[in-house]
């Protein structure tokens, strides 16, 4: 496993988990708004908010090309960076730009070195697993390759929001050797090594299907799964990867990440 530490959010992050963000993060952070439709508006949006919760420098990397993606010029804006952030958008911009790139390699090692936090909110949680969940309803779910920062993870987001239980356990009935993570809004997993802990307002949903007595994914149709574990984990819990172990604990007074 690397030695540094991935913040996956499940969308809407309010000012507290942000702010946690920028105090893991450190000095210099590099926003990637490749996802969104708009970059230039999401990279002025963030580098405004983490100015204002306190970032010394915030710099964008305009990555809208795999020619951007491996050009050498991208080595001198990550060298320094302690925090790489991936806003919300489309997750497929983010893989078909960036994976097997200059950039990908780098953050690659750079996470493996502990020398970077790396965050992403929506579609910048979602890429993060090697199995992608790229879009979906009810009981179906569209999948692709992730950029595998995170191994042995499915990540859903805006998991309780958007009523998304049934599309996770169908992309666990596909890969029942991953574990399904649904992420709600204003709520985060913050990964180092081997194990997570939940962050913000809500909860992380665990979908492990490793124990499931029976699994049926027909060609049409809804999967049926039985067995299946699910963990419903608020701030403070932890989750041990390796071990599919979680650990319960009273939820602190100030989880919420929203401002009041």
């Amino acid at each position: 496993m690397w030695a540094g530490r991935l913040l996956a959010i499940g969308g809407a992050a309010g000012p507290t988990l942000l702010g946690r963000f920028v105090a893991l993060a450190g000095a210099s952070i590099v926003v990637v708004a490749t996802a969104s439709a708009d970059p230039e508006a999401g990279e002025a949006e963030y580098a405004e908010t983490f100015a204002r919760l306190g970032a010394g420098s915030v710099r964008a990397l305009r990555l809208t090309s795999r020619a951007d993606a491996n050009d050498a010029a991208v080595d001198d804006v990550l060298a320094g960076a302690t925090g790489v952030f991936f806003t919300g958008g489309d997750q497929m911009r983010i893989t078909s730009v960036i994976g097997g790139t200059r950039v990908d390699s780098a953050l690659q090692s750079l996470l493996a070195a502990g020398r970077v936090v790396l965050a992403g909110t929506s579609a910048g949680a979602a890429m993060m697993s090697g199995t992608m969940i790229v879009g979906g309803d009810g009981h179906s779910v569209a999948t692709g390759p992730g950029l595998e920062f995170l191994p042995g993870v499915l990540i859903d987001m805006h998991f309780a929001e958007r009523g998304r239980l049934n599309r996770l356990l169908a992309a666990v009935a596909r890969y029942p050797h991953e574990l399904g993570l649904g992420i709600d809004e204003d709520t985060a997993i913050l990964a180092a090594g081997d194990r997570f802990e939940v962050l913000g307002s809500g909860s992380v949903t665990v979908v492990d299907a490793g124990a499931a007595t029976d699994i049926r994914v027909p060609a049409d149709g809804p999967v049926a799964i039985a067995g299946v574990r699910v963990h419903v984990l608020p701030a403070g819990c932890t989750f041990e990867l390796s071990g599919r172990r979680p650990s319960i604990v009273d939820a602190p007074a100030d989880a919420g990440g929203r401002a009041a």
